[in-house]
């Protein structure tokens, strides 16, 4: 999901940053001290989830709230809870109460709804599931892959590897185009630097997956939750 943080206390600032960097399925496009850049921001590039301090410079984060025509999810986040009940009335998620640690920032998020349940049509979904090759763009070629013979796939830095049944290759994609190209009922981010093919799966144990080659892949703790409950109970 894309989000934005609206915040004029540049600790908090960086303690948010630093969260959805760690938690590894939010995208931040965009920091604002100021809450009137954000809204002219906001005109033009839609997000899917506001970080919003209720005290602000020039108007409250609630007033910023009214002033909005489409409002994302909205996470608010504040030292104080005065306004938690005045906030319910628009599309907040959760409210967070400084100083919040990242086990309530990742529950707070794990509230908001999945992305493609709320842009993605079911044509688009249907599509993901129907398919059954990819090209990967590998330097200056395109690789067709066929999407059975993906075991994971793997972050390292600015690129991803492809990790097949018996070979592997390098992509220039990042591993969101991934997450946002393949069937999520079958290809499942579990961690923020891997996604796995839930067919290879042999079993799981505390928080490690292991694929049927052995091959041990590690559950990140944003991600255990929300997996164990759509593919193992």
């Amino acid at each position: 999901m894309n989000c934005v943080i609206i915040e004029d206390q540049p600790p908090a600032q960086r303690l948010l940053k630093k969260y959805i960097d760690d938690i590894g399925t939010l995208e931040l496009k965009a920091t604002f001290s100021d809450p009137i850049r954000a809204l002219e921001f906001l005109k033009s590039e839609p997000v899917d989830l506001l970080f919003l301090d209720v005290h602000l410079p020039k108007i409250s984060g609630i007033d910023f709230l009214r002033t909005m025509t489409k409002t994302p999810y909205v996470i608010l986040t504040t030292a104080f809870s005065d306004y938690a009940l005045e906030s319910y009335e628009f599309s907040v998620v959760d409210y967070l109460l400084k100083p919040f640690s990242f086990q309530r920032f990742v529950k707070a998020v794990s509230k908001v709804p999945p992305k493609q349940e709320v842009g993605t049509s079911d044509a688009a979904s249907s599509q993901k599931a129907g398919r059954r090759e990819v090209y990967i763009k590998s330097g200056y070629e395109h690789i067709k892959i066929t999407l059975e013979h993906i075991r994971y796939i793997k972050s390292d830095a600015d690129y991803t590897e492809i990790f097949l049944t018996e070979k592997r290759h390098l992509s220039s994609e990042p591993l969101r185009y991934w997450f946002e190209t393949l069937d999520p009922n079958q290809f499942v981010r579990i961690h923020k630097s891997f996604i796995i093919n839930t067919t290879k799966i042999a079993r799981i144990a505390g928080n490690q997956i292991f694929l049927d080659d052995e091959t041990v892949i590690p559950i990140g703790r944003a991600y255990k939750e929300s997996f164990i409950q759509r593919f193992v109970k």
